[in-house]
Formats: C-alpha cells, sequence, structure tokens
C-alpha cells in the first residue's frame, strides 16, 4: 500500500521531534516503507532528519540513507562519525556501499573503510572504488552465489545456503571452474528437480550473456533491455567471475541519462536538481541563454538589414514570429526522432540513409500542409502577393529545419558530442537565424517581381 506523505503528516512529525514523543515516532516509522521514510527525511531540517535517523531498525536504516536524495545524503552523513558511517556501510550490498563512500570527502573514505568490521565487506569496496566511474565494474555488486561445475547437486545446495546470506536477492546461480571463470547458469527449477547426486555439469545452461567490467553503462543497459535480463554477470580480462549487475542498478542509469539529456535538451549544462544552490542553478543556464541571446542579435541585425523591404511592405514584419517558430518546432521534432534512434541504437548503417530520406519526405508532406494554410490565411487578411511569399518562404523553412534537425545529431554523434544537444537551443536558435533569411531573400526575391 503506497503511502502519502503530506503537508499535516510533516507537521505532525516535527511537532513529535520536538516533543521527543520517540512511541509516536517508532510507531509511524516501522510501518513506512523506506523510500517514503526517505521522503519524510527531505522535507526536515537536517538534525530532526539525524533524530529520526537513530530510531530506525538497524536494517531500515541502510535502505532509507539510499533512498535519500544525493545532496540530502551528504548533508546527513556529514552530521555521523565516520565509525557510525562505517556500521551503516556495513549493513548494505558492496556496490551500495561503494557507492556511499564514494561521495564522501576524499580524506575520510580511507578512515571510513578502516573501520568497517567485516574485512570481506571492505575489501569488495575497495575493489569497486578502484574501477572508472560508469563501468560495469563501478555498478556491479559483489555478492553473488556461484557454485563449481564438478559439485553435486547435494553439494551445490550446501554452497547456496552459505552464500545466500550475503545476497538480497537471488536472481541466478553461476557455474564456474576452478579459477572461477564464467561457464555458464544454473536453472533454480533444475536445481530443485534433479537427484541431489546429479553433476552440476549434466544439468546446467552453458550459454550465458555476461559483461566485462570494462563495459560503459550504456552497453550494460541495452544489453539488459536487449535480451529482457533482470541480472547480469560480470567477468574480468580472463573470463573469471567477479560480480553481477542488478535491474535495478540499471533502471537508476537510465534514469540518470534521461534526466541528464532532459537537461541537455533544455539547455542545462550541469547536473542539477531544484534543491542545488542559487549559483549553481543559474551558472547551469546562463551558457545556453547567452548562446541564445547571440542569436536573436543575429537574427536582429538580419531584420535591420531588411528594413527598407520592411518600410515599403509593413506587413511582411506579421509573419516573422511565425516562421521562427514554425522553423524551431520542425528542427526540434526531427532531430528529437534522430537522437531516439542513435540512444536505441536502431540507427546504423544502411538504416541512415532510409531515414534521412524518411525525414525529407515528413518534411515535404507538413510543408505542403502548412505552406497551404499560411497561403489562405494570408491571401484572406492581405494579398495574393504576401500570401505567395509567406507560403513559399514557410514551405522552404520547414524543409531545411527537417534536414538541419536531421543532419546535426548525425554530425554531433559522429565527432562524439551528445547529440540531445541539437534538440535544444543550439538547433532552435539556429533554425530562428536561417528562417528569417529565407523569409527575407524569398520575399526580395518574390514579392517585388509579381
Amino acid at each position: 500500500m503506497q503511502f502519502e506523505v503530506t503537508t499535516e503528516y510533516i507537521d505532525q512529525i516535527k511537532e513529535a521531534i520536538g516533543a521527543k514523543n520517540n512511541k509516536f515516532l517508532h510507531e509511524h516509522l516501522q510501518e513506512m516503507h523506506a523510500a517514503d521514510i526517505a521522503i519524510v527525511f527531505n522535507q526536515l531540517e537536517i538534525d530532526e532528519a539525524h533524530y529520526i535517523y537513530d530510531l530506525l531498525d538497524e536494517n531500515i536504516a541502510p535502505k532509507v540513507l539510499l533512498e535519500l536524495e544525493e545532496d540530502r545524503r551528504e548533508e546527513l552523513l556529514s552530521t555521523f562519525s565516520t565509525k557510525e558511517i562505517a556500521e551503516q556501510i556495513d549493513n548494505m550490498q558492496s556496490d551500495d556501499a561503494a557507492d556511499v563512500i564514494n561521495e564522501l570527502p576524499e580524506n575520510i573514505q580511507d578512515e571510513v573503510l578502516s573501520q568497517i568490521e567485516d574485512i570481506e565487506q571492505a575489501s569488495d569496496i575497495a575493489d569497486l572504488l578502484n574501477y572508472e566511474e560508469g563501468t560495469a565494474g563501478s555498478l556491479m555488486a559483489k555478492e553473488l552465489v556461484s557454485v563449481y561445475i564438478h559439485d553435486t547437486v547435494s553439494t551445490c545446495f550446501d554452497a547456496i545456503r552459505e552464500q545466500t546470506d550475503d545476497v538480497g536477492v537471488m536472481y541466478a546461480v553461476y557455474v564456474v571452474d576452478e579459477n572461477k571463470k564464467l561457464l555458464g547458469m544454473l536453472s533454480l527449477k533444475k536445481l530443485i528437480i534433479s537427484h541431489p547426486l546429479t553433476r552440476i555439469e549434466e544439468i546446467y545452461k552453458p550459454d550465458v550473456h555476461s559483461a566485462k567490467v570494462t563495459a560503459t553503462s550504456e552497453e550494460i543497459s541495452e544489453l539488459m533491455q536487449k535480451y529482457d535480463l533482470v541480472v547480469l554477470p560480470v567477468v574480468d580480462q580472463l573470463g573469471r567471475l567477479v560480480g553481477r549487475i542488478t535491474i535495478d542498478d540499471v533502471v537508476d542509469v537510465i534514469r540518470e541519462e534521461a534526466e541528464k539529456d532532459m537537461q541537455i535538451m533544455s539547455g542545462i549544462t550541469d547536473d542539477v536538481d531544484s534543491n542545488d544552490k542559487l549559483w549553481r542553478l543559474s551558472r547551469s543556464r546562463i551558457p545556453w541563454l547567452l548562446v541564445g541571446m547571440c542569436g536573436g542579435i543575429v537574427g536582429s541585425r538580419i531584420i535591420g538589414s531588411y528594413e527598407s523591404q520592411i518600410q515599403i511592405h509593413p506587413e511582411m514584419a506579421f509573419f516573422i514570429p511565425l516562421i521562427g517558430a514554425t522553423g524551431g518546432n520542425v528542427g526540434v521534432q526531427s532531430s528529437a526522432i534522430i537522437v531516439q534512434g542513435l540512444a536505441n541504437n536502431t540507427l546504423l548503417g544502411d538504416k541512415i540513409g532510409s531515414k534521412l530520406l524518411k525525414e525529407l519526405g515528413v518534411g515535404l508532406i507538413n510543408g505542403l500542409i502548412c505552406s497551404s494554410l499560411i497561403w489562405g490565411y494570408a491571401f484572406l487578411i492581405e494579398s495574393w502577393k504576401l500570401a505567395a511569399t509567406v507560403s513559399v518562404a514557410l514551405f522552404t523553412v520547414i524543409l531545411c529545419a527537417s534536414l538541419l534537425g536531421t543532419f546535426v545529431p548525425l554530425t554531433m554523434n559522429r565527432f562524439k558530442i551528445n547529440p540531445a544537444l541539437a534538440t535544444g537551443p543550439f538547433v532552435t536558435t539556429l533554425n530562428d537565424i536561417i528562417g528569417i533569411t529565407i523569409y527575407f531573400l524569398v520575399g526580395r526575391l518574390l514579392y517585388y517581381s509579381l
């Protein structure tokens, strides 16, 4: 059952904290999911959040810590001693623990690691910290269940009982040789129905998808989406099993990438959220605002260069916003389709040519429809000469914007620049400038000659 955190409920929690009504707090908190408790924490002052955190059971406290927003978690951890942080990390999966330690200041990371009581856990976390951010090694957890290929089913069950204490959810049982080299995966169904003396080599599945520790997070997410995997084993350069990546980690990666692309598309250069400080929020937005402003200046200069034309035919100025807005919208639509194709790897090889032709066809159809409609409107309110000028200009602008919105993300992708940038202010500003230029050129060539 989903719990709704309301303003009234937050006020009750704050009153209970002020009155030190621990009984009320404990009764309410033990009924809530870790994600809901994290939402409550985000609404409290840091000292209030710390007070409640101390009341949580040791099993739920680390889960709440992981559910907190990154900035909020850093604030809360700053109120803990290194010993207290180590105690919380000791109850986490190795991948989650490594993520939390990675957020700590470098000068206390080693101190926290040294105070973790479980030496094996500390060693696993230290190993994970050595992997480059955004790789399979940094995403994986060390906890997994593996059995040797020459074991019997009976021996396998004993090994599983020993290993599952450290594994949160057992998605799969992996089969390895004496050198820990990954050979395949074992079906739980076959394991259960097989005779206790049956050897694993007789019932395991040799074909299993895996990833190298150096694989990127994008490659991991694509692989798991493509084959509908809930867990993916990770191997080192020698093919030895070193960890596993679960679907929840990949979902986090996909969400973060989507948020990052959305911010880029909106003209925000840094990874920010609404809780960041004013200066950081402003700094992340100002670069593309300045680019847009420079584009506006260029556009105004173009309009100024045709001042005499506007003085003779002031009615042409009425359609300047229409030309700019339509060109910008068409460019963003085209680039969004291309960026989507690049993101899901459906735009490769010989498909690029067909996609370009298709976008050209879409531009022709949309251009004919929009230019026909604007011709009728301009003809009714002004004259057939203006109607012809605006409709021809709009058709040309839509066609150019479609091609620009197609080529820009492809070019950016070729030069290893995030193509999501093409769906934001960049392509919009560029289309505004090109659109206005085309409009007045068509006006000069067509309006005066009719």
